[in-house]
């Protein structure tokens, strides 16, 4: 009979690391992504569960800005009192899978999966979000626009752990919105999504972030949308295609063609700013 493969779930971060400074580990957290990519009822290598670690759950909020541990689960971001700018993570959080998929997943899994299609990266690319990678090395923050590099690429270490995501206190104003395509309402992967943080005053645009998931290898922040926003008047129209499609690069594939998605990806950011300006969407 063969032995189990070696299982380690460490209740702190600095043994976590220490653990991964040695060869092999597989991460382990809601496994809601690692279990289906296996296809096997167990997982195989040496798994490091960091489930248990408590400083790796929770949201904090403190005069930086806000802090969301990486093994916080779906449920509980879509539950929590945050301000209106994280309305986008919430909304997207609702559509992650169904209820049973919100109560395992986590935010940090759903980053380091790195899909295209990933619910979590429009909404956080829009609140300048950065994430906090730790070893026995230290601990580095970076960019979540150069965290993710490509379809299941990222920039951590292999003896690093994602262990919180960071959103600056600046980035905590303004209201957010979500939407997101798909063939159903639920458990689905996106056509196309678009999340959004808008803050109007005085009937003018004063901040505009908008990124758009599932038409590229990477989600992306629309930079000649949101310069074409500021100090204008909250109209849906102003945004055109001329401005969206250079920051695109969709595929066909069995959910929809490279055209459907350009035409989609213009329909939802539409629609998206509506909804974080209050106005009616077209």
């Amino acid at each position: 009979m063969s032995q189990a493969a070696p299982y380690l779930r460490p209740e702190r971060i600095d043994e976590a690391v220490a653990a991964l400074a040695g060869d092999g580990w597989r991460i382990a957290a809601g496994c809601t992504d690692l279990f289906p990519a296996t296809e096997r009822k167990v997982l195989p290598g040496p798994i490091l569960d960091i489930s248990g670690i408590a400083e790796m759950r929770g949201i904090r909020r403190d005069a930086a800005g806000l802090t969301i541990g990486a093994a916080t689960r779906w449920r509980d971001i879509v539950r929590a009192d945050l301000p209106p700018a994280m309305r986008s993570l919430q909304l997207a959080g609702r559509e992650v899978g169904a209820q049973q998929i919100q109560n395992r997943g986590t935010l940090g899994g759903n980053l380091c999966n790195a899909s295209p299609a990933a619910d979590g990266v429009p909404p956080l690319l829009t609140l300048d979000a950065e994430v906090e990678l730790a070893s026995i090395r230290g601990r580095r923050r970076m960019l979540l626009a150069d965290f993710i590099t490509g379809p299941r690429q990222i920039t951590r270490a292999p003896d690093e752990l994602l262990t919180a995501i960071h959103v600056p206190d600046a980035a905590l104003s303004g209201q957010g919105a979500f939407r997101k395509l798909g063939a159903r309402s639920y458990l689905v992967i996106s056509i196309a999504m678009v999340a959004a943080r808008i803050t109007v005053a005085d009937g003018r645009v004063t901040q505009a972030a908008i990124a758009v998931g599932a038409c590229g290898p990477v989600a992306t922040r629309l930079a000649a949308v949101e310069a074409a926003l500021i100090g204008a008047s909250p109209d849906p129209a102003r945004i055109t295609a001329a401005d969206i499609d250079p920051a695109l690069s969709p595929i066909d594939d069995v959910r929809a063609d490279r055209a459907y998605r350009r035409e989609a990806a213009l329909t939802l950011v539409r629609r998206t700013f509506a909804d974080a300006t209050q106005q009616v969407p077209a």
